[in-house]
């Protein structure tokens, strides 16, 4: 599993378009997981850099944990909300993992009471995802031209630029 830092140093274009767009939007993103049935599904979610990772965790039992508890492949993207991506916006893929390391989640709660004022304190995590990047891409425009940043594991970010 890629650290958060490790991806950035293979990824820095990516990693920065993904933090300022993620901040922009107050942490907010959408999360493409795949329902029981096969069809995808969108649900929005709030993913937080925490202890080197990135961690999709949120509120038990919504469907969007079942969905990842079966089939552990994800998608997220930065909410973009104008036709030209003039501030970017980000791609992020991959597979989760469910930490169950109790001391992990404990310091994750501390850590969002300090940030935000959520007290899950003393809580038990039903599932507490680690993502895995596998991949991931960014769509920035200026003058004319988008420019898509490509990341694969074991490969440096490349840019296409299409007029």
């Amino acid at each position: 599993m890629i650290s958060w830092s490790e991806f950035a140093t293979c990824a820095p274009r990516i990693a920065a378009t993904f933090a300022r767009r993620h901040a922009a939007n107050a942490n907010l993103c959408l999360l493409a997981t795949l329902r029981s049935d096969g069809y995808p599904r969108i649900s929005p979610i709030e993913p937080r850099l925490f202890e080197d990772r990135l961690w999709i965790v949120g509120m038990p039992a919504t469907t969007k944990f079942n969905d990842l508890a079966r089939d552990p492949r994800f998608c997220l993207h930065t909410a973009t909300t104008a036709t030209v991506p003039v501030e970017g916006d980000a791609k992020l893929w991959g597979r989760v993992r469910d930490v169950r390391d109790s001391d992990q989640q404990q310091r994750f709660a501390e850590y969002l009471f300090a940030e935000i004022g959520l007290d899950l304190r003393g809580q038990a995590f039903e599932h507490f995802y680690a993502a895995d990047l596998t991949g991931a891409s960014t769509v920035e425009s200026g003058d004319g031209h988008l420019d898509i940043t490509i990341w694969k594991p074991s490969e440096p970010e490349r840019v296409v630029r299409k007029h």
